[in-house]
């Protein structure tokens, strides 16, 4: 009995670590929505120079910068997919950043995670 539960254990933790390495999202996919929804306030390279987050303090982030501030899911860990993820999904208020970032929550799951790869990408963009 010990060893069918070992054995089971095993291929759902082999089967988990697969699918995660497959559903790693594709930056460039998210490039179109982040076009669409993100460019206003961030800028076209991210760099949180948008036309409207000139008008916004504190400044939309610089994502070139690659660096993140809030802990959304209370891991003790700022900065990572998760938090970006949960910022982008719920908005900036409920992890202690400016409410006027919107929740992107309507984009649905995959499309946020698409995004999250995207704005990691940025990451030592510079203007031309």
């Amino acid at each position: 009995m010990m060893r069918r539960l070992a054995a089971l254990v095993s291929t759902l933790l082999l089967a988990t670590a697969t699918f995660a390495e497959v559903a790693t999202p594709d930056a460039s996919a998210g490039r179109t929505t982040f076009e669409a929804f993100c460019v206003n306030c961030h800028g076209p390279l991210g760099q949180g120079d948008g036309p409207a987050g000139r008008a916004v303090l504190p400044v939309p982030r610089d994502f070139t910068v690659g660096q993140f501030k809030f802990d959304a899911d209370g891991d003790g860990h700022t900065g990572t997919d998760d938090d970006l993820f949960l910022v982008i999904r719920d908005g900036a208020g409920p992890a202690g950043g400016n409410p006027l970032m919107a929740a992107w929550g309507h984009l649905g799951d995959e499309q946020v995670r698409v995004l999250v790869a995207y704005v990691r990408s940025l990451e030592g963009a510079k203007a031309d």
